[in-house]
């Protein structure tokens, strides 16, 4: 198994734990990561709002590249993958579209042909790789860990370029998590907006969003967080002191990336997944594992 790896700007930047881990699991599992490089950022939808023809084109030159590589894109991050495939669909369904674009990227040398999938590290795990496999990978299991997961927006709407049948019910992180021993939380909030997108323009709102959710989360049991988007990881776990303050509330749950979650099972360290770059420390539920620090 042999993917292009679209980093994204946030895992080699404030979340650099997500690629660290995500390099250590596909190595654990035999999966061979490319990384894309001399390739843009998706423009996390911001870049649209401006010039929709510039974002799409930037977009399309990285499916471009990947297509002359021979090889399909993994997204570790949920904006990303949601930016992706929505304009691979405005791609697929507007040939004036396409074309336009096409002629911006014939200067570069490049030419997107429509070949490229556009895949989640979370469906390559439960899809390409399986669910049997990752189980018979499992080394550490998770010991009925109660796991709560947060899909974030981008993965799930619009449904029209979603990766799931259904996006107003999804079980891929819930299948992944009884696949590895944990028992997956259903909550309020789990389908609804971290709040990411409003923390610089109406912050108190954005925390007090992000922390209702992982309240929700907490009041069913959960004993950790887990998302498949940096984006999210970010306004639940650096900026979870400050939800506090907002809500009123404590809440200490912490929030792992799915990678974390899955090399914690198949044995990896903790040292090796960066779990010592969190805000809301991990260490009792790895304890709770009978997980080494080390």
């Amino acid at each position: 198994m042999k993917y292009a790896l679209f980093t994204g700007c946030v895992a080699k930047g404030a979340a650099r734990e997500l690629l660290t881990s995500t390099h250590a699991v596909a190595k654990k599992l035999g999966i061979t990561l490319v990384e894309l490089k001399n390739v843009s950022c998706c423009g996390a939808g911001v870049i649209t709002e401006d010039n929709p023809e510039l974002a799409e084109t930037l977009i399309a030159r990285t499916f471009a590249i990947a297509e002359e590589m021979g090889l399909d894109i993994i997204n570790i991050c949920g904006t990303c993958q949601g930016v992706m495939k929505k304009t691979q669909y405005a791609l697929t369904n507007d040939e004036n579209l396409r074309k336009k674009v096409n002629e911006h990227l014939k200067d570069g040398g490049h030419e997107y042909k429509g070949k490229v999938k556009i895949k989640h590290l979370m469906s390559v795990l439960a899809e390409d790789f399986g669910l049997d496999r990752l189980k018979a990978n499992v080394v550490t299991p998770l010991n009925g860990l109660k796991v709560a997961p947060f899909y974030g927006c981008y993965v799930l709407r619009p449904s029209e370029y979603s990766d799931f049948s259904d996006s107003d019910n999804p079980d891929t992180i819930e299948n992944l998590t009884t696949a590895l021993g944990g028992s997956p939380v259903d909550y309020h909030g789990k389908l609804k907006c971290c709040g990411f997108p409003y923390i610089m323009m109406k912050k108190k709102e954005a925390l007090a969003m992000a922390g209702k959710h992982a309240l929700s989360a907490k009041k069913e049991g959960a004993e950790c967080l887990v998302t498949p988007c940096p984006l999210c990881h970010l306004n639940f776990d650096p900026y979870q002191p400050e939800s506090e303050k907002v809500t009123g509330k404590s809440i200490r749950l912490p929030v792992l990336h799915l990678p974390q979650l899955v090399g914690l099972a198949i044995g990896l360290k903790p040292r090796e997944l960066g779990m010592s770059k969190h805000v809301v420390s991990p260490a009792h539920l790895i304890s709770r594992l009978g997980i080494t620090q080390q």
